[in-house]
């Protein structure tokens, strides 16, 4: 069957997108990868480029929205699997630990460009951020039945948190992944025993 033209231009738009990713690396940021080397990469032609992407930059941008849709999925999917409170952490932690184990670039990208020099990417990052922060409060909110403020103020820094293990993670062999995502666990029940203890003299004063 032969494919039409939107088809085949949205399967080399795909191509050039997984072509980059392919080519990161913990060693290798976004901003050392070259038009060339990722057009090559993708079986395309440079000059082919610009009919998908205006430049390198729009195609950094694509790669950080795909990295952080594809989290937020698996972490939705995560949470549908959860039958009660204790074990909500647990699975959202290790969850979160084997995206990073099994696509450790789209998370290095994301922690990369989070304090990069292009103010685009910075944006970006914080943006994606900021979706997590947003899907996790309204969990919270719903689930604890906490004020609009009191879920955001735990979902944001229960976020802070888990990224910044994520970071950690990267570097990490199996038995120190298995001590980092435990202390992790640990520390994430800690905040929210806190923000419970908190709402409940809240509700006592109120």
């Amino acid at each position: 069957m032969t494919k039409s033209r939107a088809q085949q231009k949205e399967i080399t738009r795909r191509q050039i997108i997984d072509a980059a990713f392919r080519l990161l690396s913990l060693d290798r940021s976004y901003s050392s990868l070259s038009l060339r080397e990722v057009t090559r990469e993708a079986g395309i032609a440079p000059n082919s480029f610009y009919r998908h992407f205006e430049d390198m930059e729009e195609l950094g941008l694509t790669l950080v929205d795909e990295g952080g849709v594809a989290l937020r999925q698996l972490m939705r999917k995560a949470r549908q699997r959860i039958e009660d409170s204790s074990s909500v952490i647990r699975i959202s932690v290790e969850t979160f630990m084997e995206f990073i184990h099994n696509s450790p670039q789209v998370f290095h990208l994301l922690l990369r460009e989070r304090s990069g020099t292009s103010l685009a990417f910075r944006k970006a990052v914080s943006r994606e951020l900021q979706y997590f922060i947003v899907e996790l409060a309204d969990y919270i909110q719903h689930r604890q039945n906490y004020p609009t403020e009191d879920a955001r103020i735990q979902a944001e820094a229960m976020v802070i948190l888990v990224f910044n293990a994520g970071a950690e993670a990267l570097d990490c062999k199996p038995a120190e992944l298995k001590q980092l995502t435990e202390k992790a666990i640990i520390q994430l029940r800690y905040i929210a025993r806190g923000a419970d203890a908190l709402s409940q003299v809240k509700r006592k004063v109120h």
